[in-house]
């Protein structure tokens, strides 16, 4: 990806990010290449409605159920460990139930691999994640942008790319869904990069609040 490329792209297209770019470092839209789908869901699941520490802290745990590998174990590997073991390490009922599910559908084929991806569009991935428990298109938007390093994502349900456009563009309120996927198809082919500095402006105003 030409990252120059996308910037000047986008500065011509909105005089708003274009200031907002000024402000900022530039930002780079980095996918961790070296992590599976696999692994990227359940660590998406191990932070959702969590505070990144926690998560953290639990996923550590997860990972210390798995002695024998240095890796993120596999599905089959998951899927022997009792659901009571991970619902010790702190995961939910429901995210036990979750993690299970998309263990058992990536040991039979059931979830693209990062390869097979390679063939299908933005939206033929998040048909293919959908169908798992726990995930929903917001989960399958942040694989695409994180996971896979696509480029033209805007994450409109997204609280953060939300608050970030209501500052930025000094609206009173929060634009709708629809309202913000309309504004930012002017962003297009480079909405994912939009969003990164979106995150930015939301991020470094709740920093500023004093506590």
């Amino acid at each position: 990806m030409n990252t120059l490329s996308a910037l000047q792209y986008l500065a011509r297209k909105d005089p708003v990010l274009k200031g907002i770019m000024k402000k900022a470092s530039a930002l780079r839209l980095e996918p961790d290449t070296k992590r599976s789908i696999f692994e990227a869901l359940v660590r998406a699941i191990a932070h959702q409605q969590l505070h990144g520490r926690a998560a953290r802290q639990i996923l550590s745990r997860f990972l210390a159920l798995f002695p024998e590998t240095k890796k993120f174990p596999k599905p089959a590997m998951v899927l022997r460990i009792p659901a009571k073991k991970l619902r010790a390490v702190g995961f939910s009922r429901a995210k036990v139930k979750a993690i299970r599910d998309i263990a058992a559908r990536a040991a039979k084929g059931k979830i693209p691999t990062k390869k097979e991806t390679t063939q299908m569009s933005d939206e033929e991935v998040i048909a293919a994640l959908l169908p798992l428990r726990g995930v929903g298109r917001w989960t399958a938007e942040m694989i695409l942008i994180f996971t896979l390093g696509r480029t033209d994502v805007l994450p409109v349900d997204d609280f953060g790319i939300r608050e970030g456009f209501r500052i930025a563009y000094k609206k009173r309120t929060q634009p709708k869904p629809k309202a913000l996927a309309a504004y930012g198809a002017r962003w297009a082919p480079w909405r994912s990069i939009a969003s990164l500095y979106l995150w930015r402006v939301a991020d470094k105003t709740k920093r500023a609040r004093p506590s």
